[in-house]
């Protein structure tokens, strides 16, 4: 298997292309600067993890923004902070800031050369836009949760991309998923017989920071640590 071999890299957006975690820690900084005993970066994230998880299976239709918004509120009780619903929507709408990894623009904009490119986001529409902004390429199509109406790692999404991406003429064995967390993307791809390509974001970590643990090690087809090491993988391979 080679990665010329696909049509199409359908991404996870949020882990993958965006530095979502660093967003994350920024985000609630003002909530974690009031908690009386310091916690470490990757605590912050799985408490962060096993909220957002819980939430989007109780409430699978909400909007991502307002998930957030929800998921700060849990976290303040956990930690027995009191706040401000407006510190809890400040925080929802706190996806705009996120920054993109420093290497992702110019990868997409060398894949773009090759590929269509998809996205399938645990994310609302409004806060994609920004993200999209901070990439700077135009994807061939976007399906997000809001479009779906559930989160990953449902099969659901899954199967919605795999249905849209039929009227633009990809068919599931010329896809290669690409996404960094295994919980929400490789295991599911596993489910549905996609070809995958790990963008190991947290290689030389412990953990899986803002991901939940997925029980077991799915199977991939290439692994990378960055977008630019997988670009330029591509281009080893075509010559380039």
């Amino acid at each position: 298997m080679k990665l010329s071999d696909f049509k199409a890299l359908t991404f996870d957006c949020y882990g993958t292309l965006i530095d979502w975690e660093s967003g994350m820690i920024a985000g609630l900084a003002p909530l974690t600067g009031k908690v009386k005993t310091p916690l470490t970066r990757d605590q912050i994230l799985e408490a962060h993890a096993r909220a957002e998880s819980s939430q989007q299976h109780f409430t699978p239709s909400m909007k991502y923004s307002e998930l957030l918004a929800i998921v700060y509120k849990r976290l303040a009780e956990e930690w027995g902070v009191p706040v401000s619903l407006d510190e809890c929507l400040a925080y929802g709408a706190s996806v705009k800031d996120w920054p993109a990894f420093p290497d992702s623009a110019e990868a997409l904009a060398y894949l773009k050369k090759h590929y269509k490119l998809v996205i399938l986001s645990n994310v609302d529409n409004a806060s994609f836009a920004h993200s999209n902004a901070r990439l700077g390429v135009v994807f061939d199509a976007v399906y997000t949760a809001q479009d779906v109406g559930s989160y990953k790692p449902a099969d659901r999404n899954f199967d919605y991309m795999l249905d849209k991406l039929k009227t633009i003429g990809v068919e599931k064995s010329q896809i290669l998923h690409t996404a960094e967390s295994l919980f929400h993307d490789h295991v599911p791809a596993n489910r549905q017989g996609l070809a995958s390509c790990w963008i190991y974001r947290r290689a030389g970590k412990e953990g899986f920071g803002a991901t939940m643990n997925p029980g077991i090690m799915p199977d991939i087809n290439f692994r990378f640590t960055s977008m630019a090491e997988m670009a330029a993988a591509h281009a080893k391979e075509i010559g380039a």
